[in-house]
């Protein structure tokens, strides 16, 4: 059965940083592209940044460019996202998102993922 479990939200100020993990187990996605995305109250869940499988493509959401990285261990099946110049529109719950077929491309819609994550909660204080 495959997991994703992530873990490093949490309460910060603005201007802050949090990693985020998402450890993957039940399969290895080492070869597939795996993605974060985030949902907001009152919001439509939103690309956030996603890394294919290969590490040779990471793609961003205008809204967090330059302040958003996305990378893994393949050795740990673990996807991070580390964020920093955070800022209360970043506030949301958080959730990794893995693809089942093999060496696609990032895709930034939530319907070409097949394994998702419960959530971390990310609240960003003003």
């Amino acid at each position: 059965q495959v997991q994703l479990v992530e873990s490093g939200g949490g309460l910060v100020q603005a201007g802050g940083s949090l990693r985020l993990s998402c450890a993957a187990s039940g399969r290895s996605f080492s070869r597939s592209a795996m993605g974060w995305f985030r949902q907001a109250p009152g919001k439509e869940r939103e690309f956030v940044a996603g890394d294919n499988w290969s590490g040779s493509s990471t793609v961003y959401a205008d809204s967090v460019k330059g302040r958003f990285t996305v990378s893994r261990d393949n050795a740990r099946n673990t996807v991070y996202l580390q964020m920093s110049s955070l800022k209360p529109e970043d506030t949301a719950v958080y959730y990794c998102a893995a693809d089942r077929a093999l060496y696609r491309m990032v895709f930034t819609t939530s319907d070409e993922y097949d394994y998702w994550g419960q959530g971390t909660q990310v609240t960003v204080s003003s």
